[in-house]
């Protein structure tokens, strides 16, 4: 049955199938004529057949499934291997009536074929997005076997139609549709490995011929406006990519190893731009004691963790959030790594003289209302940071802790007078990121009572606890995981807890008086998150020890 403007019409599918049959002359006459959409057409297709529509635009696929059917009898066939489970074949077809590419796949594989219907677009998509690695890695590596290897001065990669600018550019297009957060390009002995780091966790995506290296690596040298010349010392830079439409901002670092220089790329998520608090997950107490932390009109906010664990993310936000068209609002970064509206950004600059202790000094003369500094790495740093928020300035910040109440024995450490850092601290939020569980296929079970005892996990007052585990699907590509969620631990500093900080007392003390006062920890946090399905007891014991 096919909907149009909502309502079912299955007596005019029947006859258009009468007239057209089931593959592409039924679905010009349906879709080129405007009666209904592209996705309302599959659908309509999979329950007339008694199948599974999928949404393939919105999966992640296994590349080693996805090869279980030849690349040119998927091109040819206009089909995709989706899952397998045991000797049976998910198959994503546009027409569920083609029993010709069915056996074709089921002679080839020697499983039983499963069809499920997507749409022709996704299809064009996944086929250029899963298919052309194997078709542009033959071209490579054939083209380099014929020509002489790439010049350091890269004139060959500056080519666009050279076969290693095709690679670098499917290789960036397929970790950003991918939802990976980095690129690793990593030569090794034998071949050149890429690896992607997709929901925190690395997976190896491809490995290539050796001999592409020096021009794969040129390339991205180039593009990042790196020195290509240089092998011996690790370099920074940025490269943006425009990517269907829209613009995508890459961090590059380059790193000399005993098989030459690995390269590793940081794709910049811009949807921070666009998030609320809200959209951070924080539990209604952590969110209400962060937001009133925000809200004043100076002091410090801190946010820590370990690298990769989501801080400049909540700091853009919250600085998305309170920056107004009436204050003033500067960042001093290094690097920037998202573009804000109606903010005023500055990147340190070492080789030029222009740190961050000598940025900030420059931005304090430039009446700031709101500062966000990137990072406090330095006792100068620290000492001016602090300083600021007690002049009537709001400040963001990051730095490295385990948790919140060590960031006030941090500070003191790095040489920031005690009494400065109690005054100034509004409030402390560490975190961490826990892989989200995958919706479509969570299985909810009953722990068993030693280990819900082992890891302190807390019962229902029913006495019911159930909870769910990762399975696996092909939405999420098998990992049962798509996505990451924060764990967060609040911490307002108090009249006591600043008094502790004056006396220089331990982070153990100052941990045990946040905790009386109404401090949830990280681990307690992740256990909520938990008992409501969002992640796995696992991931939250993983980030959280």
């Amino acid at each position: 049955m096919l909907r149009r403007g909502g309502l079912l019409f299955p007596d005019e599918l029947d006859e258009l199938v009468r007239q057209y049959g089931e593959g592409d002359r039924l679905r010009q006459q349906v879709i080129g004529h405007g009666r209904i959409t592209e996705q309302q057409f599959a659908q309509a297709l999979a329950e007339q057949h008694g199948l599974t529509f999928v949404d393939l635009g919105a999966l992640t696929l296994d590349p080693q499934i996805v090869a279980v059917v030849p690349p040119a009898l998927c091109r040819r066939r206009r089909v995709m291997a989706l899952a397998r489970t045991g000797d049976r074949l998910t198959l994503a077809m546009t027409d569920p009536g083609d029993i010709l590419a069915i056996d074709d796949v089921a002679s080839v594989t020697g499983l039983i074929v499963r069809p499920a219907v997507v749409t022709e677009v996704a299809m064009t998509q996944a086929i250029n997005r899963y298919l052309r690695s194997d078709s542009e890695l033959s071209q490579i590596s054939a083209a380099l076997e014929q020509s002489a290897a790439p010049s350091a001065k890269g004139e060959e990669t500056e080519d666009p139609d050279a076969p290693v600018v095709r690679f670098v550019s499917l290789l960036i297009g397929q970790a950003i549709a991918d939802r990976a957060s980095d690129i690793h390009v990593e030569p090794t002995g034998s071949d050149l490995k890429v690896r992607l780091r997709i929901d925190g966790v690395l997976h190896e995506m491809q490995s290539a011929d050796r001999s592409i290296m020096d021009g794969v690596i040129s390339r991205l040298k180039i593009m990042s406006e790196l020195d290509i010349a240089e092998r011996r010392k690790p370099q920074d830079g940025r490269m943006s990519v425009k990517h269907e439409g829209r613009t995508v901002d890459l961090r590059v670092a380059t790193l000399p190893t005993v098989w030459g220089e690995k390269v590793v790329m940081r794709i910049l998520d811009h949807s921070a731009e666009s998030r609320r608090l809200q959209d951070l997950q924080l539990s209604p107490t952590n969110l209400r004691r962060y937001t009133e932390a925000i809200t004043r009109p100076f002091g410090m906010i801190l946010a820590t963790g370990p690298t990769g664990s989501g801080k400049s993310t909540t700091l853009y936000t919250t600085l998305a959030e309170i920056a107004k068209p009436e204050l003033n609002a500067i960042t001093v970064e290094d690097p920037v790594e998202y573009r804000l509206a109606g903010v005023n950004q500055m990147q340190v600059n070492p080789r030029a003289g222009l740190t961050f202790d000598n940025a900030l000094r420059a931005i304090l003369r430039a009446d700031p209302d709101i500062l966000l500094v990137g990072e406090i790495r330095d006792r100068e740093t620290a000492t001016i940071t602090v300083e600021a928020s007690l002049t009537g300035h709001l400040v963001l910040s990051t730095l490295h802790t385990n948790d919140a109440p060590s960031a006030i024995t941090r500070l003191t450490e790095i040489g920031v007078e005690p009494y400065l850092v109690g005054t100034a601290l509004n409030a402390v939020v560490a975190q961490r990121l826990a892989r989200r569980l995958c919706v479509r296929c969570r299985e909810r079970y009953v722990p068993e009572r030693e280990v819900v005892a082992a890891v302190g996990l807390p019962v229902p007052s029913d006495g019911e606890l159930a909870l769910y585990r990762a399975v696996g699907c092909s939405f999420c590509s098998g990992t049962g995981y798509r996505g990451r969620v924060a764990l967060h631990e609040v911490m307002t500093v108090s009249p006591e807890i600043e008094r502790l900080a004056v006396l220089r007392s331990a982070a153990a003390d100052l941990r045990r008086t946040a905790l009386e006062q109404g401090m949830v920890p990280l681990r307690e946090d992740g256990f909520a998150k938990v008992l409501a399905g969002i992640t796995t007891l696992e991931e939250v014991l993983r980030v959280a020890n």
